[in-house]
């Protein structure tokens, strides 16, 4: 993780960190002012605190309450030498705990990471730099041995060169990746978290049989996404870019949507329209871009190949961006290798959407062909010691499909996870579902598995299929697991061999995808050096349905996001305007304000909080309309999941209404009456808060004032950064620079 640090007037100093800054200080005999704990003293609290961490992941997964849980540390310091200190962490527990669980609690404190850290004593690189964002890959932990090669099925370089390909990429463009998490819990099975240090929302993970397959496929993970743009899906890119000479891609083209919103002649064809268009509901103004928001310029769409002709295709950026997510985008040491990354993807997550919204029981992988595979018998063997049991399945329905599942099941919560991987090769597709179950979690993750059911409806239920694309945390039914398999095993191979194997991998690929009677779209992006494409096949490789284009369309965004950014120049006439657009888009009152206007607040602030449902409540303030924000103030009480600082300043909301309203209809409510002891109750600053927004002198109470600027929204200005990088590097290209 990278820390920033600021210094700021005397001793005083200021650590920034994702969205947290951290403020340190000396105590006055050491010259400071004593405003903040010194740094030493946020290192021996963060033990403490790392320490208590685990003892509250334990007891919550165990249904065990912590609330007479006591936990302390005292550290002592060796009179004769000050840097040889020991650390006492002692844990009180109450009486009821059984002696398995105090054992438990006390060897979670073992896994105290800063503990680990601390004992096995981090290294130190001091130096000087000329920029500190120059060695934008010096948080890269890993080095591969250039001088060594490890070449491993589905790649056309070894992984040692396709890394420091990917890693010279980043640098080039000036974004500086941190490895974030490292896991390998079983042999065999490694996984990681990587993130651009300055933004932290453009992450990846990888997976891998070893460190160097799992970073070599979170960088390859990260390219796809920067180059597919799919880090900013959905968000606002502001005015610099919205106007800029392109948005998106510099081969970009924009439509304008023809007499009474008609789509364009000019976007899609036949075979698109009919999947996305059936009932002729589609108009032009459900294709404007989210991202630039830019109405004027018209529908933004971007070209790609028809694999059964070699015609050129524009799908709205829109469409792709509501429907497909990261299905079928990859990057890779060549087109070929990255074209049969994406078919593996788009075959494994129909066939698991077709497997498991048609219950279909799946043959097992005898015993004599999965010992070909001992490193993934071994991984296997590793979660069946934790107790786990695993299956491992074959998923390509009779030998149609390159797919196979490993299926853990969880005896202690009664939780399953069924993970599917595609590959031509077998052993690939059998690797990538194995890793896939342990990519970023832990042991006590697998705790939170949903469990099978025999209610056909919640597995076929649309959004089911979401969760489990998103993290594979849908329901699975019981009648996946019938002994009684609905297909014969098949040991299939559908891979190439040789210097060509991967083009002869991806015409079988597509192949595949003729016969069914598909077609598939190709978009190649490999104008900044690296290899990434896109591939969509209507009609299959959607995640979200197409109607989701009319009635949940992501640029909705577009009616609330500029007053929404302006609320606090709003006239009272703008205000009422907006609270009933919000009336009547009937919208989720629930649905947060950052996925309704794509700008990512600072999630610690009033503002990353913020639900259409508080939104309202707040107008209806600033309008003085206080009967209706009184009914929403209690449901807000009743079933909000704010901090419990907005949730003290709407418990005195809701008082000192019930008063006022009181008094307005003839009560014999004085707020005069309360007034002192609402303030003993719930502080003098909060309840001038309260009274300010009751009686109109206050607007918007913890909602900082910005714009479409996006002012003081550094979280998003990160973001933004981040794109920019990008769109320059492209534009430079597209200028011949």
């Amino acid at each position: 993780m990278e820390i920033k640090v600021n210094f700021l007037d005397k001793l005083r100093l200021e650590a920034k960190f994702d969205d947290f800054t951290v403020i340190a200080d000396q105590p006055i005999r050491y010259k400071g002012d004593g405003s903040a704990p010194g740094p030493f003293d946020y290192f021996l609290a963060s033990s403490a605190l790392c320490a208590a961490y685990f003892v509250k992941l334990y007891c919550e997964t165990r249904g065990i309450p912590t609330e007479n849980i006591r936990l302390s540390q005292n550290n002592i310091v060796d009179p004769e030498n000050r840097y040889q200190q020991t650390f006492k962490i002692q844990v009180e527990l109450p009486a009821d705990i059984s002696e398995k669980d105090r054992l438990g609690i006390l060897r979670s404190i073992e896994r105290c990471t800063v503990k680990k850290v601390v004992q096995t004593g981090p290294e130190f690189i001091i130096e000087e730099v000329e920029n500190l964002d120059a060695d934008a890959q010096a948080l890269l932990t890993v080095k591969p041995d250039a001088g060594h090669q490890t070449y491993i099925p589905g790649k056309d370089l070894p992984l040692e060169q396709t890394i420091a390909n990917m890693s010279a990429f980043l640098a080039g463009l000036g974004i500086k990746i941190e490895i974030a998490s490292w896991r390998n819990l079983v042999p065999n099975v490694w996984s990681l978290h990587i993130r651009d240090a300055h933004s932290s929302m453009c992450f990846t993970n990888g997976k891998g049989a070893s460190k160097e397959s799992a970073l070599a496929s979170a960088l390859g993970e990260y390219i796809e996404r920067l180059s597919c743009n799919h880090f900013y899906t959905h968000q606002y890119w502001g005015e610099e870019i919205a106007n800029a000479p392109f948005v998106h891609y510099p081969n970009e083209r924009w439509f304008k949507p023809g007499k009474k919103d008609a789509l364009p002649k000019e976007i899609l064809d036949e075979y698109c329209l009919e999947i996305y268009n059936p009932d002729g509901e589609l108009r032009g103004s459900h294709l404007i871009d989210t991202n630039s928001g830019n109405v004027a310029r018209g529908i933004c769409c971007l070209p790609f190949v028809r694999q059964s002709d070699g015609e050129v295709v524009y799908f709205p950026s829109n469409l792709i961006d509501n429907l497909y997510l990261s299905n079928g985008m990859s990057a890779g040491n060549t087109l070929a290798e990255a074209q049969v990354q994406c078919l593996s993807e788009i075959f494994e997550r129909a066939v698991k959407r077709e497997i498991l919204e048609g219950e279909i029981a799946l043959p097992d992988v005898p015993a004599e062909v999965l010992a070909k595979y001992p490193g993934i018998v071994a991984g296997i063997r590793g979660l069946e010691e934790q107790g786990f049991p695993v299956l491992v399945k074959d998923a390509s329905l009779g030998g149609q499909f390159p797919v196979m599942c490993v299926t853990l099941m969880n005896p202690r919560t009664g939780g399953v996870f069924a993970s599917f991987g595609a590959h031509p090769s077998m052993e690939v597709a059998l690797e990538r579902s194995l890793t896939e179950l342990l990519q970023g979690r832990s042991f006590e993750g697998l705790n939170d598995l949903p469990r099978p059911t025999f209610e056909s409806q919640a597995v076929t239920e649309p959004n089911n299929f979401v969760d489990h694309f998103i993290d594979s945390s849908g329901v699975v039914s019981w009648r996946f697991f019938s002994a009684k398999a609905d297909y014969d095993f098949v040991e299939w191979d559908f891979s190439g061999h040789g210097e060509e194997s991967n083009a002869h991998e991806a015409a079988t690929l597509f192949g595949i995808l003729e016969e069914m009677g598909k077609e598939a779209y190709l978009a190649v992006y490999d104008q900044l050096g690296v290899t990434a494409c896109r591939i969509l096949v209507p009609g299959y490789s959607e995640i979200y349905g197409v109607e989701d284009l009319i009635w949940d369309n992501t640029n909705k965004a577009l009616a609330f996001r500029e007053d929404i950014l302006n609320l606090h120049r709003l006239s009272d006439k703008q205000l009422a305007a907006l609270l009933q657009r919000l009336e009547e888009s009937e919208l989720d009152d629930y649905t947060d304000i950052i996925g309704l206007i794509g700008v990512e607040f600072d999630e610690n602030t009033v503002w990353g909080q913020l639900t259409i449902l508080e939104l309202k409540l707040l107008i209806h303030l600033a309008l003085g309309q206080l009967a209706e924000a009184h009914d929403l103030v209690g449901a807000f009480l009743q079933f909000n999941e704010n901090t419990v600082d907005r949730g003290l300043f709407y418990q005195a909301m809701n008082v000192v209404l019930e008063v006022v309203l009181d008094k307005d209809e003839g009560g014999d409510l004085d707020l005069a009456d309360y007034e002192a002891n609402f303030r003993r109750m719930f502080g003098n600053e909060r309840m001038d808060a309260v009274i300010g927004s009751v009686q109109g002198t206050l607007r918007f109470h913890g909602l900082t004032p910005t714009s479409m600027k996006l002012e003081g929204l550094d979280r998003h200005q990160r973001l933004i950064d981040s794109y920019k990088k990008v769109h320059a590097a492209r534009a430079k290209v597209a200028a011949g620079g």
